[in-house]
């Protein structure tokens, strides 16, 4: 499928440089909150700022950060994140990275919508509540199928995903997709 979005493409290498909290968490940090140094970031992570210089080092090894302009004094070294996301795909002679992590997504994100139920929905006026959605929808597909359904989603979201700020709409709001494609294990199963 191609990468119209700009993520960054995991190998299994870069998958399980990123199965690691810590690196998780300086990630979603420099994503939601802009470039930043190692010493500022350490707190919000939970690790000094020598082992957070350590796992930006390493997040940079696999294209998920590099370095970023900064015009104040100093001699700090500036992060930023890279693209807009990341995506990754199940190496089948390798399955173990993309699982691994995914458990480690699933771990440190804990229960996004349980946190978007109590912390943001009560804050809602009745517009954009009716705009927000969930589906659980069970479908008939072949792994064929079920890749092109991923790619048709990715071509309607691509003018959103990439809308400059600046020339979003008043109204505009962040807002965050959780998509899972979840196929069964069982060929003839859950039909």
């Amino acid at each position: 499928m191609a990468n119209r979005l700009g993520d960054v493409e995991l190998d299994a290498r870069g998958m399980r440089a990123l199965a690691h909290p810590v690196r998780l968490a300086i990630l979603r940090t420099l994503r939601e909150r802009g470039p930043s140094t190692a010493t500022r970031l350490a707190p919000l992570v939970g690790a000094s700022p020598s082992v957070t210089s350590w796992h930006l080092r390493h997040l940079a090894e696999h294209g998920l950060v590099e370095d970023a302009p900064h015009d104040g004094g100093g001699r700090s070294r500036w992060w930023r994140a890279v693209g807009r996301g990341f995506r990754y795909q199940v190496d089948p002679a390798d399955p173990e990275a993309a699982s691994r992590l995914f458990d480690v997504l699933e771990a440190t994100e804990g229960d996004l919508v349980g946190r978007w139920r109590e912390q943001v929905r009560p804050h809602l006026d009745a517009d954009w509540m009716s705009a927000a959605s969930r589906r659980n929808t069970g479908l008939l597909a072949t792994a064929e199928e079920l890749r092109a359904l991923d790619d048709a989603i990715e071509q309607l979201l691509l003018p959103l995903a990439r809308r400059d700020p600046a020339e979003a709409p008043p109204d505009a709001r962040k807002t965050r997709l959780l998509l899972y494609l979840l196929p069964s294990a069982d060929p003839g199963g859950e039909r």
